[in-house]
């Protein structure tokens, strides 16, 4: 870790406010340009299914979301949309995911973005909290923090 980086758990928000601060602007642009991956990514896998996807193309959408989603995560603590907006996701030890932690925190989205009521609380979590941390972020402990330099 660097220097500017040596502390341990998630920053404070009082006494770090730079590492929160634009989060949640920021996790909304990497949302979309997340979301416009995997629809390219899906429409890239269509033509593997001899086009018969079209007929289930959104559980084609929630597959390649969901493997993009944990292997960013794993290897990287932020998806290509993060990386772009300059943000990743910490632990509760202010460390990168692992790769069960990106998996558990990919599954979370991927229900709370499926059952809609879930993920509008995760919405008004991150807009009123502290730390921008969604309902996936709380439970796991996990918050999107500004990369740090």
């Amino acid at each position: 870790m660097t220097a500017a980086f040596a502390f341990q758990g998630l920053p404070d928000p009082i006494a770090k406010p730079e590492f929160y601060t634009g989060v949640l602007t920021k996790r909304a642009f990497a949302w979309i340009i997340d979301v416009t991956i995997v629809v390219i990514l899906s429409l890239l896998v269509l033509p593997f299914t001899a086009f018969l996807g079209v007929f289930f193309f959104p559980l084609i959408m929630l597959v390649v979301s969901f493997i993009y989603r944990w292997f960013n995560l794993a290897g990287y603590s932020s998806t290509w949309g993060m990386r772009i907006m300059g943000i990743e996701i910490r632990d509760r030890n202010g460390l990168r995911l692992t790769s069960a932690e990106a998996l558990q925190h990919t599954f979370g989205y991927a229900v709370s973005f499926a059952v809609a009521p879930l993920h509008l609380i995760s919405v008004v979590m991150m807009c009123l909290g502290d730390k921008r941390q969604g309902l996936t972020d709380n439970l796991l402990g996990t918050a999107a923090i500004n990369k740090p330099s």
